[in-house]
Parts: C-alpha cells; structure tokens; sequence
C-alpha cells in the first residue's frame, strides 16, 4: 500500500483488490459514478470478478446511462468495506447487453483501488460562499417541529448545523431528530440524528448543534463520502491557496443563477421592507464573513468584491429606502448592522456625481469591514460595562487585527482602505488610534469616515450608555472640533437633516412613525406609523405620503431606539 492524497491509501497488491471486490458482490454493495460534472453515486450490482481482465455488473437498475457506457464514458465504482469508502480508478465499458430483461456490462478490471479509512475527527467543513440549508425535524410536546438552519461541516459519523435559538426546546425534549440537508443544485439527503453538544451564540441569536449520524446504511454511507468529498473538492477552491484550476462541483451550482437558498435559518427571518430583505443578503456575508475571520481565515476577496457591487447597485437604486433597511436590521450582530449602517451612509454622503465607481465600491467594501476586527478580541471585552486602561489597550487591536486579515484583498484600494478601516478611529488632535495620527496626516476621506462611524455608533445601545438621539450627537460632534472636522459634520447634518430618515418620531398628534422618505426641505414625505418602541417590524401600520405633518401635526422628538 502507498499513501495518495486527500486522505486515501492506494491499495495496489492483486489479492487485496481481489478480496475487498469480493465485499461488493452482494445487492447494495456497490455505486457507480459517471466521469462527469454532476454525477451523483447510483445503485448497480458487481456481479462477479475475473482478474485481471475484466468485472461484471448489473446496470439494470441504472438502464438510462447505456448510451454513455457504449459511447466510452468512463467511471468509478465507489463501495464501503469494513468501515472504509473504496473506489476504483477510471473504468470503461467494454460491452453492454441485454440478457433475459437484464442489463449486464462487462468492464475493465481496476489495476488498484483507493480506500479512505472512516476517521470520527474528520469534517469537511464549509467555506464561505458555500451554502447548503438543513431542515431539522422533530416532536415537540404534542406535535410534529420543523426548523430550518445551515450545515456547517460534514463527516462519514455527523455533522455540524446552525439553528435559530428556537430550536433549543427541540433539542432538549428529542433523543433523536430527522435532518434533510439540502444542497444548491437540489440534490437531497436525510438521515437519522442525535444531537450530542450545542453552543449559544447570544449576539446572533443562534445554537451551533452537533449532531451523530444514526443507523445509517450503506447506500447512505456512500452518499455521505460523496458528499463530503464534493464538499471538500468545492472547499479547495476558496482556501488560502485556492486550486482555481479545479472545476466547481456540481452540488453547489444554484439550479436558478444568483438565487438565494430556498433553505436555511436566514430564509425564514422576516424584514418590513423589500429593500430590508434585499440589504439582508448583504448582512448574512458579513456575518458568515466574520465567523471565517474568528476561525482563523482572511477576508475572502471575491465574496467582499461581490457584495461590495450589491450594496453599490442597490444604494443606486433608491439610497433613501436603502438608509431605512439600515435601521431594520435588528436580528444580525451589532458588528455586522454597524458596518452596514456606516457603509450606507459613507455611499450617501460621498454622493455619485463626481466620485469614480471603483472608489465608491473600495469605499462601501472597506465601511462594510471596518469593525469586524472587534470580533478578534477577547470574549465579553465589547459587552464590557467599563473599561480600565488594559482594556483599552487591548480595544485599540482590533484595526490590527483586521489588517492582518486583508491581504488577499489586493483589488480592494488601499488609501481607501487605510482611510476607512485604519484612519476613522483617529482624530484630530492626535487622541485617537491606532496611531495617534493629528489633522495634517488624516487625509478627507478619513475625516469623513470618523464623522460617519462615531454618528451610527452614538446612535447604537452599547454596554455603558443607551443609544444617543441625533439632535444630541450633533451638538457633542459641533462642541468637539479638536477631535471632528467640522467642515465634515456640517455636511453630514445638511445631507441628513435633523430627523433623518430611519428616525423613529413622536408628533403632536401623539402618533409615532418612522421616517421612511424626506422632502427637498427636509420635512417627513413617508412615515410609516407604529406603537412600538423597537426597531421596524413586519407588523408595523399605515403608510403616510406627501404632507405627512398636516395629519399627524409637527415632529415633536426623536425616540431614541437602537437598531
């Protein structure tokens, strides 16, 4: 035996070939996988050996792949012995016929076969970009659950999903659950589970479950190594040093192009707004981007390329129902609304008139970023009610960290970058980080980005104060010129006005709405009313047009309200 890649031995002596073909010969034993994108395993029958010149099958099970055999294409048989997945090299057919209703090929011997021992630790894990919906079955109480999540890795023995925190009363009351994962390109697989750990994610709102495979057979186990083969054959493709000579696996090709997946926890959360669920799509990379950052991995440069030209198409599309999505976010990490939040507003300030796209989009990319670096630090450090020195010190890393993190990103500016992800926490006088750089080394842009970033953060509950209203983040900004440009915050109040769009308004009248749409004048066009002190739902009220205050009398005040 000698040791081959991807965690295969080849097994090349005539008696053990001859010995684990013997393991196949028997109803089930045996798949056959064509030489081709998209194949999947199907059933045959080897039938009997005659080495070393040829093997006979029973294909009458798989009758419709007759023409590609007689026309040479090859493929491999693909079976389980002992524990262990084997698999032949490329075979052809060397004749196909029809015996008594029966389709029997006789095939070329294999000169060796490959075996890949089952390994309990082994997973082959998802990489961002790569998506595949679970739904995650089960009895609660009385009745019948159902819930969607996202598979997270995969093994011969288990699997790793992501599932809404709802899922934990399932969860605790079943022994054992139904999982139905569901790949892009429609391929389905279900099988028996017993969930075996699980992890609380209090800020996403999500349980990490591990789950072991129960009774599987062994049609499902050779899915499985098909399946986690595929998965590791598309997860080459996004690594560190991506095999982009490899073709994509067919699994993960959507069967509509640019559609979102039909399954999956983030398909069921709800938003007010078509914009909202649009904006939504943006959110999820950055929170799978972020994951990828906390596993170890870099920014990937094609999945912040591509969302970076989503964001930009849909800010050209209509910026002020892109500003309310921002404020309708409030199932994502406070991380990922942040970015978002800050990016929108950058798009918005910065205008489309005389900025170059590219810039635009090296700038909506590296706002998108800019903080996911906190999400490097040490545990519970940003839910910190107070910070002494050490924890500042330690605050200050997360530019760094992220830095770090960037060096693939080569198509991505870097005085935008520098600008944006470094610059927007320094200040004018020199009491920022992570440098301590002072006014006549912060480029405009950069005095822009701390405008921008210190305004959404003030409008954001954190540990130690409650979200700020505008009028009162205006006037901290106009009284700090040592630290602010005020050439910048002018800008961003007459761009954004007093009550900007995303506010949540209390008026005369007693009614309270949220500002959707202004005027040339700045004055509320479209309000859409609500009871609710918390951030834009589904189940909010009427939409108002045009002379929204002649109905609801003059704006009063904001509701502060963190979103």
């Amino acid at each position: 035996m000698e040791q081959q890649g991807d965690e295969f031995i080849r097994v090349g002596s005539p008696s053990e070939i001859e010995v684990l073909l013997d393991q196949l010969i028997q109803p089930g034993g045996a798949s056959l996988l064509l030489d081709r994108p998209g194949s999947a395993p199907m059933p045959v029958v080897v039938m009997e050996q005659a080495p070393p010149a040829s093997m006979l099958l029973d294909i009458t099970a798989v009758r419709e792949i007759v023409g590609e055999l007689k026309r040479g294409m090859g493929f491999r048989l693909l079976g389980q012995v002992h524990g262990k997945m084997i698999r032949t090299p490329s075979l052809k057919a060397l004749q196909v016929e029809a015996l008594q209703g029966r389709v029997q090929c006789q095939c070329d011997y294999p000169h060796y076969l490959e075996e890949m021992q089952r390994r309990e630790a082994y997973r082959a894990r998802l990489r961002l970009g790569m998506e595949v919906g679970a739904i995650l079955r089960g009895t609660e109480g009385e009745g019948d659950v159902t819930v969607q999540g996202d598979l997270k890795d995969l093994s011969q023995q288990g699997c790793q999903l992501e599932l809404p925190s709802s899922a934990a009363t399932l969860l605790a009351e079943a022994a054992l659950v139904e999982i139905e994962l569901c790949f892009p390109n429609g391929s389905r697989f279900t099988v028996q589970a017993a969930p075996r750990h699980k992890v609380a994610d209090s800020d996403r709102q999500t349980l990490r479950v591990g789950f072991q495979f129960h009774a599987c057979s062994a049609e499902q186990e050779r899915k499985l190594w098909f399946f986690v083969r595929e998965i590791e054959r598309e997860s080459s493709r996004y690594g560190d040093e991506p095999d982009v000579g490899r073709l994509p696996s067919m699994l993960f090709q959507s069967q509509s192009s640019g559609a979102s997946p039909s399954v999956g926890r983030r398909n069921l959360m709800s938003y007010p707004t078509p914009m909202a669920r649009r904006l939504a799509r943006v959110a999820g990379y950055l929170d799978a981007q972020l994951l990828e950052l906390q596993q170890g991995d870099d920014v990937d440069p094609v999945q912040l390329s591509r969302h970076a030209d989503m964001l930009l198409q849909l800010a050209e599309e209509d910026i002020e129902a892109l500003l309310f999505a921002t404020r309708c976010l409030g199932q994502e990490p406070v991380l990922v609304r942040h970015g978002l939040g800050v990016a929108v507003h950058m798009l918005a300030l910065a205008g489309t008139s005389s900025v170059p796209r590219d810039v635009r989009k090296a700038l909506a990319a590296s706002a998108m970023i800019h903080d996911l670096g906190k999400g490097l630090l040490p545990s519970g450090l940003i839910a910190a009610g107070s910070f002494g020195p050490d924890e500042h010190i330690q605050l200050k890393q997360h530019v760094d960290l992220l830095v770090q993190r960037m060096g693939r990103c080569q198509w991505l500016s870097e005085k935008v970058l520098h600008a944006v992800v470094v610059s927007a926490n320094e200040r004018l006088d020199g009491s920022g980080y992570p440098a301590g750089v002072m006014s006549e080394g912060l480029s405009e842009l950069a005095r822009m980005s701390a405008v921008v970033d210190v305004v959404d953060a003030m409008r954001r509950n954190r540990a130690d104060r409650p979200a700020w209203r505008i009028d009162a983040v205006y006037r901290h900004l106009l009284k700090s010129p040592q630290q602010f440009d005020p050439r910048w915050v002018k800008r961003y109040v007459q761009r954004f006005g007093l009550r900007p769009v995303g506010s949540l308004v209390r008026f005369s009248g007693g009614a309270m709405g949220w500002i959707q749409r202004l005027d040339q004048q700045g004055k509320p066009f479209q309000v859409q009313l609500t009871d609710e002190m918390a951030p834009p739902e589904e189940t909010m009220g009427e939409v108002l047009r045009g002379d929204v205050e002649s109905r609801l009398g003059g704006m009063v005040e904001e509701v502060p309200v963190s979103t």
